[in-house]
C-alpha cells in the first residue's frame, strides 16, 4: 500500500526524507480489504487493486506523511488519495477482468493490523521494479 509516491531524489534529499518521516506520529490501526478495482490509462486497464477499509486512518496517515514531506520542500501530492493495495500492473493492458472482479468482490479476507510504515527505494530493472526497505517507522500502540 503506497502512502505517498516521492519519485527520484538525490542522496541528500533521501536522507532528509528519511529523517523527516521519523517525526510522523500516528496510532496503529486495523484495516480490511474491500472491493477490487482497476485504474486505466486512456481506456486501457493498467493496474488491478483492492480497496483498504476503513479508509479514514490510512488517509490520516497519508496526510501526516504528505505534510512532513512538504516541510522539507517535497511538493504535496496533487492527485486524490485512494487507499488501496496494488495487486498487479499490466504493461500492455489486461483485457477484460470482469470475471475476476465479480468473484473477488465476494471474498473478504480477515482484517490486519497496521503498526508501521516504511520508506522504500525502488530500482527499475529489465525484469521490472525491485523494492528495498530503507527505513521502518513504528506507529504508536493503540487500543483499536
Amino acid at each position: 500500500m503506497t502512502l505517498r509516491f516521492i519519485g527520484e531524489v538525490d542522496t541528500r534529499q533521501a536522507n532528509d526524507i528519511a529523517e523527516c518521516l521519523s517525526g510522523v506520529r500516528h496510532p496503529a490501526f486495523d484495516v480490511g480489504l474491500g472491493a477490487p478495482g482497476t485504474f486505466d490509462r486512456k481506456g486501457r486497464i493498467d493496474t488491478l487493486w483492492i480497496a483498504v477499509s476503513p479508509a479514514e486512518p490510512v488517509k490520516a496517515l497519508h496526510n501526516k506523511v504528505d505534510r512532513a514531506l512538504s516541510r522539507i520542500g517535497i511538493a504535496p501530492e496533487t492527485r486524490a488519495f485512494l487507499p488501496h493495495i496494488t495487486l498487479a500492473r499490466f504493461s500492455r493492458g489486461a483485457g477484460s477482468l470482469d470475471g475476476y472482479l465479480s468473484v473477488a468482490e465476494t471474498v473478504r479476507p480477515p482484517s490486519f493490523r497496521v503498526d508501521a510504515f516504511c520508506l522504500y527505494e525502488s530500482q527499475l530493472t529489465h525484469d521490472g521494479a525491485s523494492y528495498r526497505v530503507i527505513e521502518r517507522y513504528p506507529l504508536a500502540a493503540s487500543s483499536a
